[in-house]
């Protein structure tokens, strides 16, 4: 007779350090999103304890890959075999200006569209499903729907027809998908449990793998605007992450990327669609080449695993062949239509960029621009109306900063340092403030990091 498992007993085990069998964390997770169904099964009280418990004691490698298993599996997950294609996709732990999705997306859409199947399926899809802005990071989402018209709430069906059209698709998470990540998430925020390297494993890893990859490449942020506080923590989380791919039978990558400072040339929301566009039309701007830098490098390591070049720096050189043939622009329109998006937007993206209010910021006394704590910058660009405090906030499509110096650069006094835009003028003081505290002149350059830090692979190589 099969013995019965009730959800306080493993909360029991975990908490007194005991492994958790598959069945016990399957039976849990099964019950936590069944009971929000039918009956109650489990209570708030109880998950919260589970997620303590798992806080406390973490989790072996076994353990982690169930419950990232059981999670993908609490819903509808995406079934690719129909494509007959190689579908690989990246994940960002978030940061400011981090906007590589909307170059990465056509780049490989470019790729694959060039090469399809008999079938006439592009040879690559990226099935990209993305998240919202929250805290001081932004949101691909909430960029992306600053497109007039841009529909990111596909379902499966949809979903699917895109990619075989397009190449690449860039939706939101649908109510049936991953509901246990759902319900989890919320209730991590509510009981300290939120910096867990093995809950942020799973609700990252249990999205992505319900996308049915092949790869995944991921891009773990270190530096002051990484959401992990220290370098040790993002690489566990790297490690975590790369791990549980791996054990799903999907090739996986974590490329550990300096965050100092905001990537690119605007952190927002249209803004940053507006740089992306810049680029995809070979538009480029001195202040965008470390966001160029770093969506060459991702997509090379996803060009790679899909076959398309011998080695991830091939990759990177084959990635920027592409923006500059023109051909990833033509992906774009493409997959931006097909998502019912206005593409006449894209003739004048600086027309569209529409704030009411603006302010720049210049310097006090010349040297060099030698840090800043890029986590206050990004809480800089939220205060301004950009992101949102908490789930469901409303955000402005044309809040946001343009940089107009990078760390390292030379620096003259009057010379302008950032640019604030809000649509609410009374909104501006706040950040100003924010800013002038923490960019950072000083009379010698600074030592800078390279942008890629280390690669962690099965094989764990150093950059």
């Amino acid at each position: 007779m099969t013995q019965t498992i009730h959800p306080i007993d493993v909360i029991l085990h975990k908490r007194d350090g005991h492994v958790l069998t598959d069945a016990e964390i399957q039976v849990f997770i099964h019950a936590l999103v069944e009971r929000t169904l039918s009956r109650q099964l489990v209570t708030d009280a109880q998950i919260a304890a589970f997620l303590m418990a798992v806080f406390q004691r973490g989790l072996n490698p076994q353990e982690l890959a169930t419950l990232t298993d059981a999670m993908r599996h609490s819903g509808e997950t995406f079934d690719a075999a129909p494509l007959h294609t190689f579908t690989v996709d990246k994940h960002s732990t978030g940061g400011v200006g981090d906007k590589t999705s909307l170059l990465v997306a056509p780049i490989l859409a470019a790729a694959g569209l060039a090469s399809p199947n008999s079938a006439g399926t592009p040879g690559i899809c990226v099935p990209m499903i993305s998240g919202r802005s929250l805290g001081h990071t932004g949101g691909t989402l909430d960029k992306l729907e600053t497109i007039p018209g841009f529909n990111t709430q596909l379902t499966l069906d949809q979903f699917c027809q895109t990619l075989k059209k397009c190449g690449a698709a860039l939706v939101g998470q649908t109510p049936r998908l991953v509901p246990a990540d759902r319900i989890l998430y919320a209730l991590r925020d509510h009981t300290g449990t939120v910096e867990s390297p093995f809950l942020i494993c799973a609700s990252i890893m249990s999205k992505k793998l319900a996308e049915d990859l092949k790869a995944l490449v991921l891009d773990v942020k270190v530096g002051s605007g990484a959401f992990m506080p220290t370098y040790e923590q993002s690489k566990l989380l790297a490690q975590l992450m790369v791990e549980t791919g791996e054990a799903s039978g999907t090739r996986t990558v974590a490329l550990l990327t300096n965050h100092d400072e905001p990537l690119g040339r605007f952190a927002g929301n249209w803004v940053e669609v507006w740089e992306c566009v810049d680029i995809l039309q070979n538009k480029r701007h001195p202040m965008s080449s470390d966001l160029i830098e770093l969506s060459n490098i991702l997509a090379g390591w996803m060009l790679h695993f899909a076959g398309h070049s011998a080695t991830p720096e091939a990759g990177a050189k084959l990635s920027d062949e592409i923006l500059l043939s023109g051909d990833a622009f033509k992906a774009w329109l493409r997959m931006v239509a097909t998502q019912c998006g206005d593409v006449s937007v894209f003739h004048d993206s600086a027309a569209h960029h529409q704030p009411t209010a603006s302010r720049t910021l210049t310097a006090t006394h010349s040297g060099y621009l030698s840090s800043m704590d890029c986590k206050q910058v990004g809480w800089a660009v939220q205060r301004l109306g950009a992101g949102r405090a908490k789930p469901g906030d409303p955000v402005s499509a044309h809040a946001g900063i343009e940089m107009h110096a990078k760390l390292g650069d030379e620096i003259k006094t009057g010379q302008p340092l950032v640019t604030l835009f809000s649509e609410d003028a009374s909104l501006l003081d706040e950040p100003e403030a924010m800013l002038r505290e923490t960019l950072h002149i000083a009379p010698a350059p600074p030592q800078l990091k390279p942008l890629l830090r280390e690669v962690i692979a099965k094989t764990s190589p150093t950059i």
